[in-house]
C-alpha cells in the first residue's frame, strides 16, 4: 500500500478518519510524532498545486526545502515557524496566515490560513497531528489591492479595529494632514487619540462605532500634532479586515475653508469700517431691487434724512437715482456691465432744491449676497462756480476790444464749455512738452526746436510723439493748428543754456 493510503501504525481508525477527511473542503495534511508526513488529502494537494501527496514531501524537513514560506509581512519564516513543524512538536494555534511559492516554480504562489491540531486516538494518546488548511488566496489579493489604495487615497483616512477601539491603518494622506507619524498613531486607542473630538453629536458616533455601524458625516477638532486643532468633516464606513470588524474613518480638510471665512470676516469688517468713516456719501442695496441696506453718515446728511428712514427703501422711491430717464440709464448700466463711472444727475432730495452729484455704482458680494456700493460726488457748488464764471465771461465779452484775438477765442471756450476738456489735456502736459508744442504752433522743424531749446533733435522728436498721444491728434500738422487754435504759439520761454551732462 502505498504512504498515501496506509494508515499510520497504532491508529486503528485511519481508514474511518481518512474518509471523513478527504471530503472536506479544507486541505488536511497530517503528521507522525516523528515529522514525517503521513498523509494528505487532494484539496491540500490543490492548495500546493502539486497532484500527489509525495509531492510534498516525505518530512517536514523535505517540505521546507520544497516550499518557501512567508508571512503577509514578507518577513520570511524560520524552520521552527513553519506550521508543519509547529503542529509536528504538538503545539495546537488557529489562523495563522502565511505565503507559500514553490522552489522550483516562482510562479506558483498562494496564500494559506492555517491552524494546528493533535488527534487523539481511542486510547487516549497523542498519535497523529492534523494541519489544517484554507486557501484565502482570493481573500488576500483583494486585501492587497485594497491596501494599495487605501495608501495611495489621497484623502485623510485611518482604520480603527472595533474591538479594542484602537488604530491598525493609517495613510499618508493623515499622516500629511495632521503632522504625526505612523508610529504616533497606530495602537492608539480612540480614548488615547480623539477623531470624534467636538463632533456634533459625538455620544452618538462613539454608540455606532461601538455597534459597527455607519458614522453620518460630521465636523469635528481634530488635535494636530504641533498642538493646535484642526476643523475637519469625519465620517465612519464598516469594513472587515482579517475577519475582523473595524471602522474606516475618512476626513475632508476645513482648515482651508476656516482662514477663507475667516479672512472674509476681517475683510467685511475693515470694510464696514471705511464704509461708515467715508466722507464720501455711500450707500449700500441689493442688487436686484436696489433696496437699500446700508448707509454711512454723509449719505445720510447728503439725503437730509436719518438713516432708518432710508434703510429698506429703495433707491427710486428716494429719489436718490434722478428723474426716470437718469434712473434707467444707471440700472442699466450696472445690468449690464456691474458697474457704473461718474454719471452726472441731478438729485431732487430737499424740497425746493436740487443736488447735482456724480455717481459711481459698483457690484460687490457682501455677507454672500450680491448687492451694490453706491457713492455720490456732490458737485453743486462746482456747478455753480461754472455758471457764475459763463456768466462773467459773457458781461466781459459784451466790450472785448482791448483783449488780444487768442484771449478772447479762450474766453469764448469757457462760454461754450470746452475748457474743461482743454485744460484736462493741457494739464497731461509736462513743462517741457508744452514748450515744443508752442514751438510747432510756430511752424518750426525739429532742428529748429533743438536749436531754440537746447536739446537733441532726437529728445524733440520724442517729445512730439509723446504730444501727439495726449492730445490725441494724428501728426505735426494737426497738432500745429491744435496749438494755433489756442493760441499757444509764439509763448514759450527765450533759449536757456543747456545744463552740464545733458542733451
Amino acid at each position: 500500500m502505498s504512504r498515501a493510503s496506509s494508515p499510520p501504525a497504532g491508529l486503528a481508525d485511519l481508514d474511518q478518519l481518512r474518509q471523513i477527511l478527504a471530503g472536506i473542503a479544507e486541505g488536511v495534511i497530517l503528521v507522525g510524532a516523528r515529522r514525517d508526513l503521513l498523509w494528505a488529502n487532494a484539496a491540500a494537494c490543490g492548495m500546493h498545486a502539486v497532484e500527489t501527496p509525495a509531492q510534498l514531501g516525505r518530512t517536514v524537513a523535505e517540505y521546507r526545502r520544497l516550499f518557501r514560506l512567508r508571512y503577509r509581512n514578507h518577513r520570511p519564516l524560520v524552520a521552527a515557524q513553519y506550521p508543519l513543524q509547529r503542529v509536528a512538536s504538538g503545539e495546537a494555534f488557529a489562523d495563522v496566515v502565511v505565503d507559500v511559492q514553490a522552489q522550483a516554480d516562482p510562479a506558483m504562489h498562494r496564500v494559506h490560513r492555517v491552524r494546528g491540531q493533535p488527534i487523539v486516538s481511542k486510547h487516549g494518546g497523542t498519535q497523529v497531528r492534523a494541519l489544517f488548511i484554507t486557501d484565502v488566496t482570493d481573500w488576500a489579493s483583494s486585501e492587497q489591492r485594497f491596501e494599495k489604495a487605501f495608501g495611495a487615497n489621497p484623502a485623510p483616512a485611518v482604520i480603527c479595529r472595533v474591538a479594542d477601539l484602537r488604530y491598525v491603518k493609517v495613510n499618508p494622506g493623515f499622516l500629511q494632514m495632521t503632522g504625526y507619524a505612523s508610529e504616533q498613531v497606530l495602537g492608539r486607542s480612540t480614548y488615547e487619540f480623539d477623531v470624534l473630538a467636538g463632533a456634533g453629536d459625538r455620544d452618538a458616533a462613539i454608540a455606532r462605532l461601538s455597534a459597527w455601524q455607519t458614522i453620518p458625516q460630521t465636523e469635528a477638532e481634530l488635535a494636530v500634532a504641533d498642538g493646535s486643532g484642526k476643523l475637519v468633516v469625519v465620517a465612519g464606513q464598516p469594513i472587515e479586515m482579517a475577519g475582523e470588524p473595524c471602522m474606516l474613518f475618512t476626513f475632508i480638510d476645513l482648515e482651508p475653508r476656516r482662514r477663507v471665512e475667516l479672512a472674509l470676516r476681517h475683510s467685511e469688517e475693515k470694510f464696514a469700517k471705511a464704509f461708515a468713516m467715508s466722507p464720501v456719501p455711500a450707500i449700500v442695496c441689493r442688487a436686484d431691487s436696489l433696496e437699500i441696506t446700508d448707509v454711512n453718515e454723509a449719505a445720510s446728511a447728503l439725503a437730509g434724512r436719518p438713516p432708518d428712514e432710508l434703510v429698506g427703501r429703495t433707491l427710486a422711491a428716494l429719489g436718490l437715482l434722478g428723474a426716470t430717464p437718469d434712473r434707467n440709464r444707471v440700472a442699466a448700466q450696472v445690468g449690464a456691465h456691474g458697474r457704473v463711472r461718474n454719471a452726472e444727475l441731478t438729485l431732487a432730495l430737499r424740497e425746493g432744491e436740487s443736488v447735482d452729484v456724480l455717481v459711481s455704482a459698483e457690484t460687490v458680494r457682501i455677507e454672500g449676497r450680491d448687492c451694490v456700493l453706491v457713492a455720490y460726488l456732490d458737485i453743486t457748488h462746482r456747478k455753480r462756480r461754472e455758471l457764475e464764471l459763463a456768466d462773467a465771461v459773457e458781461a466781459i465779452m459784451q466790450d472785448a476790444s482791448w483783449f488780444s484775438r487768442p484771449l478772447i477765442e479762450r474766453l469764448a471756450r469757457v462760454r461754450r464749455g470746452d475748457a474743461a476738456g482743454e485744460s484736462a489735456e493741457m494739464a497731461s502736459l509736462t513743462r517741457r512738452e508744452g514748450d515744443v508744442l508752442a514751438l510747432i504752433g510756430e511752424g518750426l522743424a525739429d532742428k529748429a526746436i533743438a536749436t531754440r531749446l537746447q536739446l537733441s533733435p532726437r529728445t524733440v522728436r520724442n517729445h512730439a510723439t509723446s504730444i501727439y498721444a495726449k492730445l490725441g491728434v494724428r501728426g505735426r500738422a494737426e497738432a500745429m493748428l491744435w496749438a494755433r487754435e489756442r493760441g499757444m504759439h509764439g509763448l514759450t520761454a527765450p533759449a536757456r543754456k543747456a545744463r552740464p551732462g545733458r542733451a
